[in-house]
């Protein structure tokens, strides 16, 4: 097969996904260097996304209404790809596709189509044993030929937004734990008081601790209430930082901890260990790629006690509701974690 002449992707959001969806267009970019390579990628996540070599990035803002569709048309007028991914099911991506002409409609296996997805498509990816979403990610590149190699993500950094993190590490510790305690929806929040006795954990083995995350109300209000638990200095950087000087600090840390988050996958990216605290989602699905092994779960537990399933009978992509799921998670645990990732990684 030649290399295709132009290929367009469409996954707006969230951070996790798009993080996840970088690796499969640098695959593209190292298979096929001469292919133009297009973006179709929410406001946000194109702001963290920015600058990636030889890829054009086109935002689609949800908050415009029908005016976003509207205005990728416009954006994309008279441009005919050789291949789209459809890299989303949801309906506001099924949707936006209608704005992208091309020959080859690439989309989801028929037990992952939702939403009329199959409406919008006409060639299916190859169905995965693999429930992680980045490996159904990469089911896109095998439909272009692409053969499955390590993943790389290579999400550029100025030198501006990491001369800003080298600049807020405390100078006086050799060892930096970032936690980012905040998920966009409060029940996969673990609990301040735990994540502050982690902290002042962290603290006691000769780390410098950081809170970090966006600057949202719910994300300041969760990181002063650890902090006021806290018997140790702790530094908070909570709403303090764009994405991409977010993604830098992520990038300069030695291990993150963080729920079901869009920065965990921001620090799988940057090459950084991630200790997650899964309740609500199946982290062989959604958890930290590389780190799998630093997950602490209960999630398992909880979908046997809640629905009678276990993983291998479960939905793909079943989530669990449970405002208390995550107290499942003791500090003792996640501790013990932090320990193991310190000796494994020589921390």
């Amino acid at each position: 097969m030649s290399a295709p002449r132009s290929i367009c992707l469409l996954r707006l959001s969230a951070i996790g996904d798009t993080c996840n969806a970088a690796a499969v267009v640098q695959a593209i970019r190292a298979y096929y260097p001469e292919t133009e390579i297009t973006w179709v990628i929410g406001k946000a996540e194109a702001s963290l996304m920015a600058g990636m070599p030889g890829v054009k990035l086109i935002v689609f803002d949800k908050t415009q209404g029908w005016k976003a569709y509207k205005n990728l048309r416009k954006q994309l007028k008279g441009q005919h790809f050789d291949a789209l991914l459809l890299m989303q099911v949801a309906l506001r991506a099924n949707l936006a596709s209608l704005c992208i002409s091309a020959k080859r409609r690439i989309g989801y296996d028929k037990a992952k189509s939702k939403e009329f997805h199959s409406l919008f498509i006409n060639e299916r990816i190859e169905p995965t044993s693999n429930p992680h979403v980045l490996d159904n990610f990469r089911q896109f590149q095998k439909a272009l030929n692409i053969p499955l190699q390590a993943p790389e993500w290579c999400v550029p950094v100025s030198e501006e937004d990491q001369n800003w993190a080298n600049a807020r590490l405390d100078p006086s510790k050799h060892k930096h734990l970032v936690i980012t305690p905040a998920a966009s929806n409060k029940e996969r929040n673990w609990l301040p008081e735990r994540y502050a006795e982690v902290a002042d954990y962290g603290a006691s083995l000769g780390f410098a601790v950081y809170l970090c995350g966006g600057p949202g109300d719910t994300e300041k209000n969760l990181a002063r209430d650890i902090q006021q638990r806290t018997r140790s200095v702790i530094h908070n950087l909570v709403g303090d930082s764009s994405l991409k000087q977010l993604f830098a600090f992520l990038k300069a840390a030695d291990v993150v901890l963080a729920p079901d988050t869009g920065p965990a996958h921001m620090a799988v990216a940057a090459g950084t260990p991630v200790i997650g605290l899964y309740a609500h989602s199946n982290p062989q699905r959604t958890g930290p790629y590389l780190w799998q092994g630093y997950v602490v779960n209960a999630y398992t537990h909880a979908l046997q006690e809640i629905r009678g399933e276990t993983l291998e009978h479960a939905k793909w992509g079943q989530r669990l509701k449970g405002e208390h799921l995550m107290e499942q998670i003791t500090t003792e645990q996640v501790c013990r974690m932090l320990d193991r990732c310190i000796q494994e990684q020589k921390l």
